[in-house]
């Protein structure tokens, strides 16, 4: 059983912020700017994730940030090498390495750790030596679970985009199942477990419970709240929809 006690610390991701000001190709919205809004409503993390197609978060971003935020850096990225010599030149605290498609509107399922053993272990290999702590985005799957340990992961994100998306209540109850089955074997592997992907004020809370969460990194839904109550609040009302009762949907 998790432990009551125990406070889930939220990620919250500001790439959204960056997709409306590269959609009219300006120097605002700034998601520097959000990033220190988030940190005052009580973030205890910022994520970004830059893409090899650059179509929200830019280089330039991460280079400010990783001189500004007082929280965690968490980059989300591609295990590719061009990302790695990145990685390795900006040094955020932790780097997520996920799967990513050019035609994709956001990241769909996890990485592949089982099929993609051999590179994915060259490259947490090289962000480790560099000091980074080392995350895996991946799907609630206990096989794949057990790999990222074993590939060297500190971490694994869940992803709970299927919880998230479900049709109905059973479906969601079922893929909650999963989630709480992956973080009991990440934590019996030695893997810290972060989740994410589609979780927002009214789901947030079942995931928060699970046992062994320690981190919730979340963008879409923050930012489109903060749209109507501002960033601080929309971080802080986040934060208390992770700590009310889990709510499962209809």
């Amino acid at each position: 059983m998790p432990n009551p006690s125990h406070r889930v610390r939220l990620g919250v991701n500001v790439d959204h912020v960056a997709t409306l000001r590269q959609a009219r190709g300006t120097r605002y919205p700034d998601p520097v700017f959000a990033a220190a809004l988030a940190e005052q409503g009580g973030a205890d993390q910022i994520t970004i994730h830059l893409r090899e197609d650059r179509r929200h978060i830019q280089e330039r971003d991460l280079h400010i940030l990783r001189q500004t935020v007082h929280v965690p850096l968490n980059l989300e990225m591609a295990a590719t090498p061009a990302m790695v010599e990145l990685a390795t030149r900006h040094l955020p605290d932790t780097v997520t390495l996920v799967p990513e498609k050019r035609e994709e509107r956001t990241t769909e399922g996890g990485l592949d750790v089982v099929g993609q053993a051999g590179l994915l272990a060259n490259v947490i290999a090289a962000l480790r030596d560099k000091g980074l702590v080392v995350a895996l985005f991946i799907d609630p799957d206990p096989a794949q679970v057990r790999r990222s340990a074993e590939l060297g992961a500190q971490t694994v994100e869940l992803h709970t985009g299927d919880y998230c998306g479900a049709s109905s209540r059973l479906v969601q109850e079922r893929h909650l199942t999963d989630l709480r089955n992956a973080a009991l074997i990440g934590h019996d592997v030695g893997l810290r477990v972060a989740a994410g992907h589609g979780l927002d004020y009214r789901n947030v809370g079942a995931v928060a419970r699970l046992p062994h969460m320690a981190e919730l990194n979340i963008g879409h839904a923050i930012v489109a709240q903060a749209l109507f109550v501002g960033f601080r609040r929309a971080v802080r009302s986040m934060i208390e929809a992770m700590h009310q009762p889990a709510e499962l949907g209809d």
